[in-house]
């Protein structure tokens, strides 16, 4: 079995420590301030009781100060009960039992991979899209959906499958901008529910199967030597006349 690298070492602890709640951290500041405190007991207890006390109310003020960031709102829990949004800014916060959630208020991008779809006249086709997103109400973001950013992302894909699937292929090849249109329309109204505002929708790239692809190169190669044909048959006739 082969070895990690420095690096997906580093990814794997970055993982793990993201799932570890806020609270849990603060609870393991307060036991080591005790256990600090116990130890400052044996030498002086004047000294030890003070000690304590000054780390305790150190630890009291960092889990009850919460800092967002000028283009974030934070969702606030207490004991896992949602209470209130936090603006920007500074904000006192009840200690060891709250929980943030931070949402970025600014406009997002959120890529969405590759759909195999087939169109309305059978025909397998392949795209990929951008959808460009905003959050409009934090509040419904944080309570009526899981993970936005997901949702939107899953969402997307089936609209866009869905979309493509109703249109003829040279459609899908040459009205972006109404794949464009019909997706932002699907998306809106139940993003809208998710306190999301979709800004736009960019088709990137609709690309035919290579079957498909050969079967067209064809095509337009037989009608490129069918026009020259006619050019070369319309200058013969022409200089039969001059003579």
């Amino acid at each position: 079995m082969g070895t990690q690298g420095p690096r997906g070492e580093s990814a794997e602890l970055e993982e793990l420590l993201a799932e570890v709640p806020d609270g849990v951290w603060q609870y393991l500041a307060l036991g080591v301030a005790l256990l600090v405190g116990v130890a400052l007991l044996g030498q002086s207890l004047v000294f030890g009781v003070a000690a304590l006390a000054v780390l305790l109310a150190a630890v009291t003020v960092v889990s009850a100060v919460e800092i967002v960031d000028a283009y974030d709102k934070e969702a606030l829990t207490v004991f896992g009960e949602y209470r209130k949004l936090l603006q920007p800014g500074v904000h006192i916060i009840p200690p060891f039992v709250s929980r943030t959630y931070a949402f970025d208020m600014r406009t997002q991008t959120i890529d969405v991979p590759s759909q195999s779809a087939i169109t309305r006249d059978n025909s397998p086709v392949t795209a990929d899209a951008v959808v460009y997103i905003k959050v409009m109400d934090a509040k419904k973001a944080f309570l009526e959906v899981d993970d936005y950013k997901n949702a939107v992302s899953n969402l997307a894909q089936t609209t866009l499958r869905a979309v493509i699937g109703d249109m003829e292929l040279d459609d899908t090849l040459s009205q972006r901008e109404l794949i464009n249109d019909r997706i932002n329309e699907e998306l809106d109204e139940p993003t809208d529910e998710w306190g999301i505002r979709v800004e736009a929708v960019e088709v990137r790239e609709v690309s035919p199967s290579q079957e498909v692809q050969r079967a067209m190169e064809q095509q337009t190669g037989a009608e490129r030597r069918r026009r020259a044909m006619i050019l070369e048959a319309q200058g013969e006739r022409r200089s039969a006349v001059e003579q």
